[in-house]
Order: C-alpha cells, then sequence, then structure tokens
C-alpha cells in the first residue's frame, strides 16, 4: 500500500503551518488521501513547531510515529525528530542554519539571492521535498500557481531553485488514479454544515482551538449569506446568541472549555426560554488555561451536565470532517424543531487538522421547525401533545412574542405555583420521546472494523481514526458513538452482540465515556488513555491494544 509521511519543522514565524498545507495538496493532487497533523506551542514567534502530513492511498485519519522525510529549518527540529527516520528516510536541513547530516541545502541563500522574504525558506523546503519524493516539477508548479495567491512568481522561482538543487529520490510517488479530494479542517466542516442548514449569525469570541471557526465564517459571510459578530466575551456571545434565535435567526455559537463556562448560565436560559442555539464546543487540556493549542477530549462530562436545572438537550461528537459537517446541520435542524440548546463537541485534533473531504455537501439542507400559522391567540409556550410550541417572531404583527428565564406560563407570564411549574417542567421534558424516536431512525452508533470480532474498542470523537487502523491490522470491532445525549443505549447493547472484551481508548485521564456506559449498565473492561496534549498515533495505538489483548 502507498503511504507516505513528511515531516517539517521549524519555529513560530517559519511558516510550517501553510508549507505543510502545500505538501498535503501536493499528495491530494496526485490522489492521496491525506491527514495533517499540525503540532505548535501558545506563542507567537519562536518554540518548536512542526508539521507532521500523511498520505495513503486509502482513507486515512491518523499518523504514524515514522516518516519518510524530515525538513529541519531549525536545528532543534533535527534533533527532535530524528528518530522518526524510517530506513531509507530522507534529512533535509538548511546548511545555512546547522551542520548534519543528510541533505543539506542553503536554503536561506536561495531565499535572500531571490530577493525573498526569510518565511519563504517554506517555499525553498517544498521544492526540495517535491524532488526527495520524485515529484515532477509541473505538479509542484500547479500547486503554487493554485494555492500560494501572494508573489506567485517569486515562489515560484524560490522553489524551482531548490527543487534542481535539492537531493535525488530514493523512492518515487506515483500518481494514483483515484480522484483528488478537497482538503479541509474539521472546523471548516462545521461552519459549512451549520450554513448548510441555514445559519444566520455566528458569535464568538475566539478561543483555541475553535477560533478558526469564526475566522472561516467571517471571511465568506457574503457567499454563505450570513453575519458573523465578535462581542467583548464569551458571555456576551451567548447573551447575543439567545437574542439572535428569538429574532429567528439560526444561531452558533463557538467556544472551548475555558469560555464555555463563561456561557453555562446562558445554556440554562436557552433550556429555560426554549431557545434554540447550537454550541460548537472544541476540546483543549486544562483545567484552567491549561494548554491551549493542544487536544484532549476532556469535556464531555461538562458538556453532558452544563447548566442548572433539568432541561433537555443534544450533544453531537463527530470524528472526522464528513461526520462534522454532517452532525452540525443535525444539531442546527434538531435545535430549531425541538427548541432546545444542541451541541456539537469536537477537540484541536479534528477542529486543527487537515484531511480529505468525502462528502459531496449536499447531504444536509435546512429543515424548518414548527412556525404558527398566524390562526387565533399567539402563546409563544403554548402546551401540545410532543412540548413543541409553534414559533413566531418579533415584529410579527398584533402579537406579543416573550421570552423568558423566569418560570412562565403559555403566554410567557411568570408563576411560581406548583401547578404551574411543575406542568410547564413536564412540557419541556415531553420532547425527549420524540427527540429519541428521530435518533432511533439514525446511526447515531457506527460500528467499524470486524463486525464478528470478540473484542471491540470503544471510542469517540477524533480517536476515531487511530482506532479503525488499529482494529483493522488485529482483528477487531470499533465501536464509535455519535450520539452523547439523549444517550443511545439500545444501539450500543446491539453494537455489543458478540463481544466478549471491551476496551474504552480515550484522550483524557478519567475515562469519561467509559464512565458513561457504566451509568447505563455497560461494562468496559480495559481503557487505553492518553492525556498529553497529543492525539493517539496508529503505532502507539496498536501496541497498547496488543498489550491488553495478549
Amino acid at each position: 500500500m502507498e503511504d507516505y509521511s513528511v515531516l517539517i519543522g521549524g519555529q513560530a514565524g517559519d511558516g510550517i503551518r501553510q508549507v505543510g498545507t502545500l505538501v498535503a495538496r501536493l499528495f491530494s493532487s496526485l490522489g492521496y488521501r491525506i491527514y495533517y497533523w499540525d503540532d505548535y506551542p501558545s506563542l507567537i514567534r519562536g518554540g518548536h513547531n512542526f508539521g507532521l502530513i500523511r498520505a495513503c492511498e486509502t482513507h486515512i485519519q491518523a499518523y504514524r510515529e515514522s516518516v519518510d522525510i524530515v525538513v529541519a529549518l531549525n536545528e532543534e527540529t533535527a534533533k527532535k525528530h530524528q528518530w522518526r527516520l524510517r530506513q531509507g528516510g530522507m534529512l533535509i536541513y538548511d546548511e545555512d542554519v546547522f551542520k548534519a547530516e543528510g541533505c543539506g541545502l542553503r536554503l536561506t541563500s536561495m531565499v535572500k539571492d531571490a530577493g525573498g522574504k526569510p518565511v519563504m525558506r517554506n517555499v525553498a523546503a517544498l521544492g526540495a521535498i517535491a524532488r526527495s519524493l520524485g515529484i515532477e516539477w509541473d505538479v509542484l508548479e500547479g500547486v503554487i500557481k493554485t494555492a500560494v495567491r501572494k508573489e506567485p512568481e517569486l515562489n515560484l522561482k524560490i522553489a524551482r531553485t531548490s527543487f534542481d538543487a535539492a537531493c535525488m529520490p530514493e523512492f518515487k510517488v506515483e500518481r494514483l488514479s483515484a480522484p483528488a479530494l478537497p482538503l479541509i479542517q474539521g472546523n471548516e466542516a462545521i461552519a459549512l454544515g451549520a450554513a448548510r442548514a441555514g445559519l444566520k449569525l455566528y458569535v464568538a469570541y475566539p478561543m483555541t482551538p475553535s477560533s478558526s471557526i469564526l475566522h472561516f465564517l467571517a471571511a465568506n459571510e457574503e457567499e454563505l449569506g450570513l453575519v458573523t459578530y465578535h462581542p467583548e466575551n464569551e458571555i456576551a456571545a451567548v447573551i447575543a446568541a439567545v437574542g439572535g434565535a428569538y429574532a429567528g435567526a439560526r444561531t452558533m455559537v463557538g467556544s472551548a472549555g475555558g469560555g464555555f463556562a463563561l456561557m453555562v448560565e446562558g445554556v440554562s436560559l436557552c433550556g429555560q426560554s426554549e431557545m434554540p442555539v447550537v454550541f460548537a464546543v472544541s476540546q483543549r487540556p486544562g483545567p484552567s488555561t491549561g494548554v491551549p493549542t493542544y487536544t484532549t477530549q476532556g469535556d464531555l462530562s461538562f458538556v453532558l451536565s452544563a447548566g442548572h436545572g433539568e432541561f433537555l438537550r443534544l450533544v453531537l461528537a463527530p470524528g472526522d470532517p464528513d461526520e462534522a459537517f454532517l452532525l452540525t446541520g443535525l444539531a442546527m435542524n434538531m435545535a430549531w424543531k425541538y427548541q432546545i440548546p444542541t451541541f456539537v463537541l469536537t477537540d484541536k485534533n479534528l477542529s486543527e487538522s487537515t484531511y480529505s473531504f468525502k462528502s459531496k455537501g449536499d447531504e444536509v439542507t435546512r429543515e424548518e421547525g414548527l412556525i404558527w400559522d398566524g390562526k387565533g391567540e399567539y402563546k409563544r409556550y403554548r402546551k401540545s401533545e410532543g412540548g413543541v410550541s409553534p414559533l413566531a417572531f418579533p415584529g410579527t404583527k398584533g402579537i406579543v412574542v416573550k421570552g423568558t428565564s423566569y418560570e412562565h406560563d403559555e403566554a410567557g407570564i411568570t408563576v411560581e405555583d406548583p401547578e404551574g411549574i411543575s406542568s410547564m417542567q413536564d412540557k419541556r421534558l415531553g420532547k425527549r420521546v420524540a427527540l429519541l424516536e428521530d435518533l432511533e431512525r439514525m446511526d447515531t452508533v457506527k460500528v467499524h472494523g470486524d463486525v464478528k470480532a470478540k473484542t471491540a474498542l470503544l471510542t469517540w470523537g477524533s480517536t476515531k481514526g487511530a482506532c479503525i487502523e488499529t482494529a483493522e491490522s488485529l482483528g477487531l470491532k470499533v465501536i464509535q458513538p455519535t450520539v452523547l445525549e439523549p444517550f443511545p443505549v439500545a444501539s450500543i447493547e446491539k453494537a455489543l452482540e458478540g463481544v466478549e472484551k471491551l476496551i474504552g481508548v480515550e484522550n483524557n485521564a478519567t475515562a469519561q465515556l467509559a464512565g458513561l456506559l457504566r451509568c447505563h449498565g455497560i461494562r468496559v473492561d480495559e481503557t487505553i488513555l492518553q492525556y498529553d496534549g497529543r492525539p493517539f498515533s496508529v503505532d502507539g495505538l496498536k501496541k497498547r491494544v496488543e498489550e491488553v489483548t495478549a
């Protein structure tokens, strides 16, 4: 099987992310499927940044530890990652900066001689990567012309110089017959899924790793037909979102753990006032500021219980961009169908990594909620058999549209009597019956690998990719719930038929999904946990699975 990996590293300010994306595009143009993990500290300058790009002839969603090429723009990269080079691999480095064994090129001098900026060493590195992989110049030229908008001719000149000077390849990357697929980050898929389902207002205070949802939507407001709003803090963001929903705009907010913590009272406001707001929560290591630019799955329990009081919510956990696109659309449609807060729970790995995107884009459509027909007296919280009240919005002639945080009657007037309190709570929680019926018709639990295997890996979110490859190599089953509230107990139990050993695999320290299963009477026999801020590699996970199955 054709399977290549390239690592390029330097410090913040060296343009590592940009060249990593170009390497991904280079492979993708030849028909390869891509996973690109971007590793960077919370620094504007300095530190150690690297990107690990994996290209394979089959669909992949995780990285392998060993690589074919390490490109070092500084000595630290060579020292940190030399161990990753597989036999026959190549170190490419800037010999103007340091000396090492491998393919030394005067990248700094090439850029200077061409009249370029220092950051353009990344494009010089790109030329060397292409030549060292045996990729023809016209392929690289096409990628640069398509993807590089600033000074394309100068970038082409620099890339050509390094391409001609690079070491001859030990192997040749062949063009595949498969068509090239678009490349997308998880946050971009979340943004597009929401837009396809009718998003009109996105409100967020930037917080890594959710920030690129805001950046992407702001850059494409006109094309997508929506508005983005960056308020002064996360409390303002959630209240503005509630206001947008009250006014009739399909609204989403985005944040990470610390920012979402500030939004929690607003979540309860959505529950009481029955305001349909989508929350995109991207996880990073905590507690407190934690490690802002790395990944975790530590906020599951938090999101499941965020808010005071008892109210209905829907929590969805995509494992890749295709699922992120579909499930964000579902979150938007279900929020408006049932007038509840819904959550798309992701993590830094999925949010900011780059993947090949299989979706055609038409799998998500806007589904309308229950809108008032204009007949009779309007009551915002009118009781109905399923608990869903017809929606109307301020400005509708002749009616008053209430929205309240206080317990209320059908018209939205405050109540404190026992019957009024319990009656309205029954109305809101009664929506759960229809929501469960909807979910039962959906694929809420996915099964991968050998469906007849007696040993299964239980996982959620972006750990899915490493689990699937590990399971395929070891003949195991993978069970992946994509809906975490209401928890799909029956679907989990069906997926577990024939399984004698269940191993939980999570990017957290307390096995939160395994704990959720135990709450529903389902035993998890072993757990494999990783909580160092990095996603599982295929190699590392396979080794640990073998240890607990030996």
